[in-house]
């Protein structure tokens, strides 16, 4: 089955052809230089460009896959969540191509895509349940995943994702755009023990009675690594130019890490599942995939460096399997900026 996926949640326009789980084309058109004046996603401006690169980045998937437009069997779509304008304009183009020839059309929600990547042309694909880890600019959370389309929130963020909190590190200290690849670049020539940020201290039942020794908080983290530098300071700046600048990179990024690492392993305990599946674009990140690597009671399974962004072959893969199911979206379905697909347990 011939499946086109289109991708337009944020600031990638992005569309790919897959085919019996395997990806036929892949085309990310990336709007970061558009962007990066403002150290930061403008919504006008993705809109904008979306609507302009759109019918491009399609045709080039379908050329690229070998494909004409009547050979397409189904068009899957990111409906939600993420900035409403460039939704619509994914949306709308993916409607009108499956009206125009009366295949099926889906809507897809963009996080389960995500947990849905790994598993596109993997020899070994991870068997149901396992743990996702969804880490991304805009959604952080741990998840139970039982299907596809079946997933339930173990822990999340209380305030900001953790890609938005690397994003935001960068642009106070003015280290580049987008943040996360930079501080990740960065880290690599820094001292991780120069600062001891702090952890968040979540305890197991908050005053609303619920658990939340899953979850995790990046905004004192943030705070601390922002406005209180000096309280944490462990050792000297390095001699090297520009080291200090990587040593608050490095101390930073490891702290991050640890946060989101500390909930994983409770979910880990919690459920007795030892898979772990990643997915978003923080999955690409070194210091991450290092610390995992290096935890030998987990099989921890990563997308390609190529699948952790926001892409068009993950919303297509996970759309075939909805096509197989035998389900479809009516051309009324409409986007959301808001999560909808995930629904939250407390142990």
């Amino acid at each position: 089955m011939n499946v086109l996926g289109i991708e337009t949640s944020c600031d990638e326009c992005a569309a790919a052809v897959v085919s019996g789980g395997k990806i036929l084309s892949n085309v990310v058109a990336t709007q970061v230089p558009f962007h990066a004046r403002w150290q930061g996603v403008v919504p006008e401006i993705a809109s904008r460009m979306h609507t302009e690169w759109i019918y491009g980045v399609v045709e080039k998937a379908l050329s690229d896959a070998g494909l004409e437009p009547e050979q397409v069997e189904g068009v899957a779509v990111t409906a939600h969540p993420g900035l409403l304008g460039s939704l619509l304009v994914g949306l709308h183009f993916a409607k009108a191509f499956a009206w125009a020839r009366g295949i099926p059309f889906i809507a897809v929600d963009h996080l389960l895509a995500h947990l849905y990547a790994s598993r596109l042309g993997a020899k070994d694909p991870p068997e149901y349940p396992f743990l996702g880890l969804l880490v991304s600019g805009g959604h952080s959370a741990i998840c139970r995943v039982d299907d596809f389309d079946n997933v339930t929130v173990l822990g999340t963020t209380i305030d900001d994702a953790v890609g938005e909190a690397f994003d935001k590190v960068a642009k106070f200290y003015g280290f580049g755009y987008p943040g996360g690849a930079v501080i990740d670049r960065m880290a690599q020539s820094g001292d991780s023990g120069a600062f001891k940020f702090p952890m968040p201290n979540l305890y197991k039942t908050g005053k609303d009675g619920k658990d939340h020794r899953c979850d995790f908080s990046y905004s004192g983290l943030k705070t601390a690594v922002i406005n209180q530098l000096e309280q944490f300071r462990k050792k000297k700046p390095s001699g090297t130019p520009g080291g200090e600048a990587c040593d608050i990179a490095a101390s930073f990024q490891k702290t991050a890490v640890e946060i989101l690492l500390r909930g994983l392993f409770r979910a880990a305990c919690d459920t007795g599942i030892t898979t772990v599946v990643a997915g978003g674009g923080v999955a690409a990140n070194s210091c991450l995939r290092s610390r995992l690597a290096e935890h030998g009671g987990l099989r921890i399974i990563f997308p390609p460096p190529e699948l952790c962004g926001d892409n068009g072959a993950m919303v297509a893969g996970i759309g075939e399997q909805y096509l197989l199911r035998g389900g479809a979206s009516p051309l009324s379905e409409t986007a959301s900026a808001r999560v909808k697909a995930f629904r939250r347990r407390y142990p």
